[in-house]
């Protein structure tokens, strides 16, 4: 049995529906749903049971989770994402304490646990941004969310639990997601994709607005990103599931070069069939300081443990997710 915490996200519900195409239903998903609409990205999937994330944490603690010993895997998607949010001690709380409890179950039951890192660690990639274990203490944040999320590698670092499998079987991957985009996103308000922004943008108004740059070697929408799309970030963390299970440690997905805002932009237009036109604005000055340029994920890790599915490119995918975003339709549906 595989427990998918954070079921009904982006990335989360696009694994569960690349485990369904498997035959795999054997899923225990673990999220918070509030009055969001996340629970229509459930709707089209199957699974075994499902959990609100606050009585799974109270189960887990007391050690009377239904199932326990049926458990072989987690891969933990569930946090909060928001690279804006300002509260230091929320995101300790629900991403790095989380974790741990999970993390400590894992060790304890010889679990295998997959679980979402972030590309954020890298910070401005000063210091590079190669998924290598023994750099992690050299990596510098440049927000709560990122340091929230390198905290938890870190600590698994100190303790030796991500550079070998565990005596109790367990053993740990952290996956450093960059810039992922697809269907099921329309309940991460502000943090959503700017594929989604762009169509949204596009439809109601014939263009897209991006940021200016205030680095002169980078022309306004030329600043770079690592795109990658949803269905491959679900095949590749499945991965570590499946095929890639005696990998351990930190593993960069990403599709491993870079793109620019303004391709991104003429792909949705082109995917739509209207002409370009973008506007260049002003960035908030709260962001500059904390802006990346550029972020670029070498994947040969990846690579190297097995993985070798090719990739979709940039157009591609966004012509995929415009034609989802037409009709709306659930990924599964």
């Amino acid at each position: 049995m595989i427990v998918v915490t954070g079921g009904a996200g982006l990335i989360g519900s696009a694994v569960i529906w690349h485990l369904n195409q498997l035959g795999r239903d054997d899923i225990v998903v673990v999220d918070h749903l509030s009055k969001s609409e996340k629970w229509l990205n459930l709707r089209p999937l199957r699974f075994f049971d499902y959990y609100e994330k606050d009585h799974f944490q109270q189960l887990m603690a007391q050690g009377a989770l239904p199932d326990r010993d049926r458990i072989r895997a987690i891969i933990h998607l569930g946090a909060c994402s928001d690279t804006t949010e300002v509260d230091a001690g929320y995101l300790v709380q629900n991403n790095f304490a989380y974790s741990k409890m999970l993390a400590e179950f894992a060790a304890r039951n010889g679990v295998r646990m997959v679980y979402a890192s972030s590309a954020a660690t890298y910070g401005d990639g000063e210091n590079g941004f190669l998924d290598d274990d023994h750099s992690l203490f050299k990596l510098r944040p440049l927000n709560k969310y990122g340091y929230s999320k390198q905290l938890f590698d870190q600590w698994l670092q100190q303790r030796g639990w991500l550079s070998q499998q565990l005596p109790s079987g367990a053993s740990f991957v952290g996956l450093k997601y960059s810039n992922v985009f697809g269907p099921n996103e329309y309940h991460k308000a502000h943090m959503r994709s700017m594929v989604l922004r762009s169509f949204e943008q596009i439809t109601a108004t014939g263009a897209v607005k991006l940021f200016k740059s205030y680095r002169p070697e980078y022309a306004d929408g030329e600043q770079v990103r690592d795109f990658l799309y949803v269905k491959d970030a679900a095949a590749m963390t499945v991965f570590f599931e499946g095929d890639g299970y005696a990998a351990c440690g930190l593993h960069n997905i990403g599709f491993g070069s870079v793109r620019s805002w303004n391709d991104l932009a003429r792909a949705t237009f082109a995917a739509l069939g209207r002409p370009v036109r973008i506007d260049y604005i002003e960035m908030p000055e709260e962001l500059r300081d904390r802006y990346q340029y550029y972020t670029c994920l070498d994947i040969g890790k990846l690579r190297k443990a097995g993985y070798t599915a090719p990739l979709t490119t940039l157009e591609a995918a966004v012509e995929d997710t415009c034609a989802y975003l037409v009709d709306r339709r659930h990924l599964g549906e």
